[in-house]
């Protein structure tokens, strides 16, 4: 979202109060109009900005959240930045939620041997927050799936009004079948605490570039095959020498780099996606590097599904954390995004490669989901 439309967003709600002319505003300024389903989640995010609003703070109960799901690309992220910005309280968060779930693991693993410690590193990560809003909210690893739990149960004791956007409905969260039952306690939260709405519209906004918007740095970076000398320097890259090679270090762990040239890295796929490697460490990494190579990417179809979740979760954190990425490849992804070995997500890496200019090959073509 950019700074103009946070701006006409509190703009609109001072002028006009808490109206869907908040979202209106925002939406032309960013050049289209609401379509049905994004009219109705705003509808309820109007609503819900009217009883946060109103609440004595500290007092009384929290109003009932929001959990905005739908396929990728369909404005989700929009409509809860657009609210969140215009929203008129001090008491608020807006988090990814890898970010919020690293943070969170730090400070349970402070208080592990403590009575509530979940509770307790909530109340740390969160303070005296009315408000609470996740983006991209998803459950894949089984160890998570009980502890999110306890976690969204723990902001709902402490008042917190949470707002979710997902690609999933709770019943969809953590698919595979053989720990799908491990999800159902905090699904069952999610259902019976927060209205659930879904935003499935016809157009895929993240395809247009909307006009007066500039490139975001992750938008200026490229997807290279084939990965010749040609197309590298038609990029502006050099490829490492085998000097520059080198070890960094992840917590406990330690990964190799090709090369660290500043705030630069390059790192071939092997090395970075098929290790040992959580988003967390992703997350370290993207903290101290900019700007990103990766080369020696496969096509997903011939990736290992553990090597293929990580490269989603990869691309995931440095799409938020708004890294440039280079991706050098053996070949277009445009026939390689399905297949029961590829992780649940897929269709949000293929979103977002498809945002990432072509240099060389053909423009990835990403399906409409």
């Amino acid at each position: 979202m950019t700074s103009g439309i946070e701006e006409v967003a509190k703009v609109a709600a001072t002028q006009r109060g808490w109206t869907p002319d908040v979202f209106e505003a925002a939406a032309r300024t960013a050049g289209f109009g609401l379509d049905a389903s994004q009219h109705a989640a705003a509808a309820r995010l109007v609503q819900l900005g009217d009883e946060i609003a109103r609440r004595r703070r500290f007092f009384g109960s929290a109003p009932r959240g929001v959990y905005v799901w739908g396929p990728v690309g369909r404005g989700k992220s929009w409509l809860t930045d657009t609210f969140y910005s215009a929203v008129p309280i001090p008491g608020k968060r807006r988090m990814h939620f890898h970010e919020f779930f690293r943070e969170f693991h730090t400070r349970y693993a402070a208080h592990r041997h403590e009575k509530h410690a979940g509770d307790r590193a909530v109340r740390e990560l969160l303070g005296d927050c009315r408000l609470v809003c996740f983006d991209e909210f998803h459950v894949h690893d089984p160890g998570d799936a009980t502890i999110m739990a306890r976690v969204v149960q723990s902001l709902l004791a402490q008042r917190i009004t949470l707002v979710a956007t997902s690609n999933y409905p709770p019943s969809g969260l953590l698919p595979n079948p053989l720990f799908h039952h491990l999800i159902e306690p905090l699904a069952a939260t999610l259902y019976s605490s927060l209205d659930i709405v879904e935003v499935a519209g016809p157009r895929d906004y993240r395809r247009v570039r909307r006009p007066g918007t500039a490139a975001t740095e992750f938008e200026r970076g490229g997807y290279l095959w084939p990965g010749t000398a040609a197309r590298l320097a038609q990029a502006g890259l050099v490829p490492p020498a085998p000097d520059e090679r080198q070890r960094l270090r992840i917590g406990a762990r330690t990964v190799i780099a090709r090369a660290v040239r500043g705030d630069s890295v390059w790192f071939d796929f092997t090395d970075l996606c098929d290790g040992p490697y959580s988003t967390i460490d992703y997350l370290s990494l993207a903290d101290r590097f900019q700007d990103w190579t990766l080369s020696g990417l496969p096509l997903p179809a011939t990736m290992g599904r553990d090597a293929a979740q990580r490269f989603a979760n990869l691309v995931d954190v440095l799409y938020d954390r708004d890294r440039r990425l280079y991706l050098v490849a053996a070949g277009p992804v445009t026939e390689s995004l399905t297949g029961e070995h590829l992780p649940p997500d897929i269709h949000r890496t293929a979103s977002r490669l498809a945002l990432l200019p072509q240099i060389g090959g053909v423009p990835v073509a990403v399906a409409d989901q």
